[in-house]
């Protein structure tokens, strides 16, 4: 059965960034001259810092998976609010946002969520099928190497460390480092979850458009449950000692320590 194109006239304000998302980049800018100049409660700080960050690149990740459906032929995407950065729209809230913040905030690990839909019966590109799934994870890759920019390049100082254990100077603005490698380790991860080839994830999508139809409609059945094989994968098995060994050595190629990104999610923990 085929589709034919949706032709619909897009909102005018179908690009134009959402109240919500100009809201949660004010926080973040706030809260990283709150770290960088040591104000108040610091650990708090770090937290609203670490927290807006990580949910602007969950929503650019997922801006780009709208963005390249809607110009790879699935228009609708503009009615349904996603080109305007707004987590509010996405399809599962809980899923998309509230579950990888809690992750953030126990675990410290970028953890994928499904968030925009994108009719893919409209696109009428195996090329661009896989494009869509790949846009986000890709936008995490660019994120990663963006924040961590001042490590590989020299700018961030030299972590200063006392009997094995990082410290973290006031003078050299410590927290505020620690916080923003904390930032690119969520990157890192998140980049490296979200290309696993595993269905219901973008590794999944990635290649589900190049299986046969009979592979795909079993896809299809397994891919609500690639969140939970994930769980299993890495805190039940040896894959999660591999994964986060694989992680530390990415981080590292980037110029971000295992051990600065380590004391900045520890940080961003205030309650303790």
């Amino acid at each position: 059965m085929t589709y034919e194109p949706v032709y619909t006239r897009t909102p005018r304000n179908a690009f134009v960034p959402s109240p919500v998302f100009v809201g949660i980049v004010a926080v973040f800018a706030v809260s990283g001259v709150m770290t960088w100049t040591n104000f108040g409660n610091i650990k708090l700080d770090v937290f609203l810092f670490i927290i807006s960050g990580w949910l602007i690149s969950l929503c650019l990740h997922e801006y780009a998976h709208a963005v390249l459906g809607y110009f790879s032929g699935d228009v609708t995407v503009a009615d349904r609010g996603y080109l305007r950065l707004n987590p509010l729209k996405y399809t599962h809230p809980l899923l998309s946002i509230v579950l990888p913040v809690i992750v953030v905030i126990l675990g410290g690990i970028g953890l994928p969520g499904g968030a925009v839909w994108v009719d893919h019966r409209y696109i009428r590109s195996k090329v661009r099928d896989s494009l869509i799934s790949a846009a986000g994870p890709l936008t995490n890759v660019v994120l990663a190497i963006v924040v961590a920019f001042p490590f590989f390049t020299g700018l961030a100082p030299d972590v200063v460390r006392t009997l094995g254990r990082v410290t973290l100077t006031d003078d050299t603005h410590g927290s505020f480092w620690a916080a923003l490698a904390a930032l690119a380790f969520l990157q890192v991860t998140a980049s490296v979850l979200n290309f696993l080839p595993i269905p219901g994830l973008d590794g999944g999508g990635i290649i589900q458009p190049w299986l046969s139809p009979a592979y795909q409609r079993a896809w299809n059945l397994i891919a609500p449950w690639g969140f939970l094989v994930l769980f299993l994968l890495l805190w039940q098995t040896q894959v999660g000692t591999w994964f986060f060994t694989g992680v530390d050595w990415l981080a590292g190629l980037i110029g971000v320590d295992w051990e600065l990104y380590a004391a900045g999610l520890q940080l961003m923990r205030f309650w303790q």
